[in-house]
């Protein structure tokens, strides 16, 4: 099948994301493309590795296999640790600057991986081949890389960008159920703050989009590589507008580093979150009623999600204040004006984030019959 080629813009020079079904049997060809390399060392998980390896295997230059480095991508191992083991396992493995990495998995693997291409001999070339809906649609997308601390979430990283990502849409079919919906939220995220458009359709089609079927994932996920092509080529290092990226990861970043990145997968954290930003949005009579309705009814249609966490206010208060988009002590938020738009503030009140969070647990059984009368969530 022919892929469809979506261009990113970097500092470092143009690449490519060819998205498609069954695009993975071209990757040799693609990866030859790019130049001559020294060695291919391929970066990933044994649960990604048994679910995907039968078809990467067949579809990257056969010397790859001979460096296979396998690591756990439990967000609990996503830490400096973790870097150090695969970096001493490349130099065991003879990699040089000449060298090729290909992460193939989902956000961890990428993040880690790239953070790993990032910091190796100052950096070597970076594939990636991302298999989960969160990374297909976000992560793999755009050069951020990272890992995290005690502290909080992705605090130590680099922005490096791949030379090439390869999205095969099949590859999700090997995808766990809970995961998969765990994208979801990455995919509404861009509803909300980029496109009204998709935000429609997918309160139209996420029984056909939760069925992964082909026609749906065919439109959605280019269309989301393409809004986050435009935002990053615009803004690679998170100086403005980027920001908008991160709709409902104040929160969500928050919630996972106080439950120890135990509870939630990453796009279940970012659903509470977005709920939460639109909740924060309205306090500040920024996001409309409506809007917030239909936030939480499309978060609604993702399914259960791990319940909000009994934890004291000021205790997710401080973790948020450990995020990267803090600045001078001052939270910033990512708030809706309406569907499809989305900017930065910074003058959000402690009063407002109180009674945002109070709410938050509330509304997700009440946000169908919400948004049929148009009452107030207050």
């Amino acid at each position: 099948m022919k892929a469809k080629i979506i261009r990113v813009r970097s500092a470092a020079g143009e690449y490519a994301v060819l998205c498609g079904a069954g695009i993975l049997c071209d990757a040799a060809g693609e990866i030859a493309k790019l130049g001559e390399f020294s060695s291919v060392h391929v970066l990933t998980s044994p649960k990604v590795w048994r679910a995907a390896g039968k078809a990467v295997k067949a579809a990257i230059p056969r010397d790859a296999l001979k460096n296979l480095h396998l690591f756990d991508d439990a967000e609990t191992k996503k830490n400096m640790r973790t870097v150090e083991t695969l970096c001493r396992k490349l130099t065991r493995a003879g990699a040089d600057r000449k060298s090729l990495i290909i992460a193939v998995g989902g956000g961890v693997v990428g993040d880690v991986a790239g953070f790993v291409a990032a910091s190796y001999l100052r950096g070597v070339a970076l594939v990636h081949v991302p298999t989960t809906l969160v990374a297909q649609v976000d992560s793999s997308i755009g050069g951020k890389t990272g890992v995290n601390l005690p502290e909080g979430k992705n605090l130590v990283g680099a922005f490096y960008p791949p030379r090439l990502v390869i999205i095969d849409t099949d590859l999700l079919r090997t995808l766990p159920e809970r995961q998969f919906r765990s994208g979801i939220a990455e995919v509404i995220k861009y509803g909300v703050i980029a496109d009204a458009e998709l935000f429609a359709y997918l309160e139209h089609n996420m029984e056909k989009l939760m069925r992964k079927e082909r026609d749906s994932l065919e439109y959605v996920i280019p269309l989301c590589v393409e809004i986050k092509a435009d935002v990053v080529g615009r803004d690679e290092r998170e100086s403005g507008l980027r920001e908008i990226l991160n709709f409902g990861h104040t929160f969500g970043h928050a919630l996972e580093s106080v439950t120890k990145y135990r509870r939630y997968l990453h796009g279940e954290a970012v659903a509470w979150g977005m709920i939460s930003a639109a909740l924060v949005g309205r306090e500040l009579g920024i996001t409309r009623n409506d809007d917030v309705s239909r936030i939480v009814s499309l978060i609604r249609k993702m399914g259960k999600m791990p319940d909000w966490p009994r934890v004291a206010h000021k205790i997710l208060i401080a973790a948020m204040l450990s995020d990267k988009k803090t600045r001078a002590g001052k939270l910033r938020f990512v708030v809706s004006p309406h569907i499809g738009e989305a900017h930065s503030s910074e003058t959000v009140s402690m009063d407002a984030l109180d009674r945002a969070m109070q709410l938050t647990p509330k509304v997700l059984g009440r946000a169908e019959k919400m948004h049929r009368t148009g009452k107030s969530y207050g």
